[in-house]
């Protein structure tokens, strides 16, 4: 994709982008947190006012990010505490514009991310990486290294994130999710300025994450041939299967030493090596 546009044909083919990214943000069913407002104070619209979101979203390097409100919700588990939500709510417009960048970038993304990653993708789910798990393991026994990455939509390195992104995105578009990126955030009163991640819950988060976890697999497989490794990721949760234990070590270190240029860990506490997996006597599919 040529990346001497200005940005305005990379993003709508005859407008309707940002018609599908406007309802995307503002309908009910796909907008979980309708009555949460941004920092503007606006949680909904009118029809009206929707067709106003979608033209204005057709000027894409004229486009002023907002600042972000980081809003709180009761711990299902002890109501009295509050956790933050990881959205940081942005405003509507911005969560619009990011819809259609989401919809420009998406595509071509797609195209490239490796086969077992599998949260936060169209046409994939967590099933679809038990399936994957169920199929590799079913008629051999694995070592397997069960790992989250810790905090991971806030400790993603920007710089890596962004030299990764500009293979691909034409300048308006690094321009804009720099400027998301660096959003301020409103916190009880206070302008805070996170220096890495990415707000949580963001339309673009999700992907950007993916983005910058891209190449995981490709690492790890590469440096570990003589017993092959297979790794089958869901967002920030990931399985390493190997029938050697010492290969099986080896990627765990690799794979560590990845995340490390990526500004982001392994999870101690959730990180752990459970028993072999002894063979399956029944070719049956999981569930």
């Amino acid at each position: 994709m040529s990346t001497s546009c200005n940005g305005c044909c990379f993003v709508h083919g005859q407008h309707a982008a940002e018609g599908v990214a406007v309802r995307q943000v503002t309908h009910a069913s796909r907008n979980r947190g309708k009555r949460t407002p941004g920092v503007d104070g606006i949680a909904s619209l009118m029809p009206e006012e929707r067709l106003r979101y979608a033209h204005q979203l057709r000027y894409l390097s004229r486009w002023t990010t907002d600042p972000i409100r980081r809003t709180y919700i009761p711990k299902s588990s002890h109501p009295n505490e509050l956790r933050g939500l990881g959205t940081l709510r942005a405003t509507l417009r911005d969560r619009a514009m990011q819809a259609v960048v989401k919809l420009a970038l998406e595509p071509e993304w797609e195209a490239q991310f490796e086969p077992n990653s599998y949260g936060f993708r169209p046409g994939r789910s967590i099933h679809d990486a038990i399936e994957a798990i169920f199929n590799h393991i079913r008629l051999k026994p694995k070592m397997v290294l069960d790992a989250d990455i810790e905090k991971c939509f806030d400790r993603i390195d920007r710089k890596a994130l962004l030299a990764t992104l500009r293979v691909h995105a034409p300048q308006p578009v690094m321009r804009l999710i720099r400027d998301w990126l660096d959003a301020g955030v409103l916190d009880h009163g206070q302008w805070l300025y996170p220096e890495a991640g990415t707000p949580q819950g963001g339309v673009i988060s999700p992907l950007l994450a993916n983005i910058a976890l891209h190449g995981l697999e490709t690492a790890v497989s590469t440096h570990t041939r003589k017993h092959p490794v297979v790794i089958v990721r869901y967002a920030d949760d990931l399985v390493i299967l190997c029938d050697d234990l010492d290969t099986l070590k080896a990627a765990q270190a690799i794979a560590a030493e990845w995340l490390a240029t990526r500004g982001l860990q392994f999870k101690s506490s959730k990180t752990r090596t459970p028993a072999l997996h002894r063979r399956c006597k029944c070719h049956a599919h999981p569930g």
